[in-house]
C-alpha cells in the first residue's frame, strides 16, 4: 500500500499515484512495458498472477525493476504533519517528514516538555527554582548548601516543592513517550500483519489461485454486516472507454481485508481475489 492522499498537502499529480491501491506510489517499482505500481502492491501481485495488472503481457517477480527518479519526485511532495489533529500546520517534503515529527512542537511529548524553557538553562530567563527548572541540583538550596531545606522545618520549602513539580512534569513527559511509543508499534503491528497476510497467501496458493488444469477455482462465502461493512476494500471496475493507450484492469478485486472484520477469517476472502458476484 501506497501513502495516503490525504495526508498530502496539495493534489498529487495522477502519474505518482499507484494503480492498484490508488495511493501516492511508495517504493515505485516498473513493469517490462512501462507501468508503474508500489512495491508491496506489484510483487504479490506478479508472484501469484504472473501478469501485469493491465493484462498487457506477463511478467515475474525478476522483471521489475526500481524507478529511482520517480521515487526521489515523490520524495519532495509536500505533506502534513503526522500531529496535524493537535494543530500542527507545517507542511514538509516527504523526506524530511521523519525528522519534522521527532521534534515537532505538537507532539504529547514536546508538549509536556515546554515547562523547562523559562530557566536559566533556556531562553526566557526567570526564577529556574520557582518554575521547577533544570538550572540547579536537587537537595541544593540558593545559598549553596546541599541539603539545607528553606522554610522553619514545618513545611517544605520553595526549593523542595520546585523538585516535587519537576518530577511531576518528568513523569508526565514519561507517560507521553509511553504512549508514543505504544501507537508505534501498533502502526508497525498493524503493517506486519499485512505483510503476513501476503505471505500466508504465497503459502497457501502458489499456483496464484488457480488448480492443476490452469482455472481459476470459485467459492462462494456467506458475509453479515458489522457497523455496517463487510470487511474488505475493492479496486478495478468496468473499463475505460476513453483511454485506448492502456488496457485497464477489468474486473473487481479484493484489495485490503480490514482487520477483525467479517471477512477476517480463515474460509474468508484474501487478498487479490476476484469478486465473480454478489447477491443479496
Amino acid at each position: 500500500m501506497g501513502f495516503a492522499l490525504e495526508r498530502f498537502a496539495e493534489a498529487v499529480d495522477p502519474d505518482f499515484q499507484c494503480r492498484l491501491c490508488g495511493q501516492v506510489l511508495e517504493e515505485p517499482l516498473c513493469t517490462p512495458c512501462g507501468h508503474v505500481f508500489c512495491a508491496r502492491c506489484l510483487l504479490p501481485w506478479a508472484a501469484r498472477r504472473r501478469r501485469c495488472p493491465l493484462q498487457c503481457q506477463p511478467l515475474a517477480p525478476g522483471d521489475l525493476y526500481r524507478v529511482l527518479p520517480l521515487r526521489s519526485l515523490v520524495q519532495k511532495l509536500r505533506t502534513q504533519c503526522d500531529y496535524r489533529a493537535r494543530d500542527c500546520g507545517h507542511s514538509v517534503g516527504l523526506r524530511e517528514l521523519a525528522a519534522h515529527v521527532e521534534l515537532c512542537d505538537f507532539g504529547p511529548a514536546r508538549r509536556r516538555r515546554r515547562g523547562c524553557v523559562s530557566g536559566p538553562c533556556g531562553r526566557g530567563g526567570g526564577d529556574a527554582s520557582a518554575r521547577g527548572g533544570c538550572g540547579s541540583a536537587p537537595g541544593v538550596h540558593r545559598g549553596g548548601t546541599p541539603g539545607v531545606r528553606g522554610g522553619s522545618g514545618r513545611a517544605p520549602g520553595p526549593q523542595v516543592l520546585a523538585w516535587r513539580r519537576r518530577e511531576k512534569a518528568l513523569l508526565a513527559q514519561l507517560w507521553a513517550l509511553q504512549e508514543e511509543v505504544l501507537l508505534t508499534a501498533r502502526r508497525y503491528q498493524k503493517k506486519f500483519t499485512q505483510y503476513m497476510a501476503h505471505v500466508r497467501n504465497f503459502a497457501r496458493d502458489p499456483g496464484g489461485g488457480r488448480g492443476r488444469d490452469g482455472e481459476h477455482k470459485p467459492f462462494t462465502i456467506v458475509l453479515e454486516r458489522e457497523n455496517d461493512t463487510l470487511g474488505f476494500n475493492i479496486i478495478g471496475g468496468r473499463p475505460n472507454q476513453d483511454n485506448q493507450e492502456e488496457t485497464p484492469m477489468e474486473g473487481i478485486y479484493v484489495s485490503k481485508i480490514l482487520e477483525n472484520g467479517p471477512a477476517d477469517r480463515a474460509d474468508g476472502l484474501e487478498i487479490h481475489d476476484k469478486i465473480i458476484e454478489v447477491r443479496q
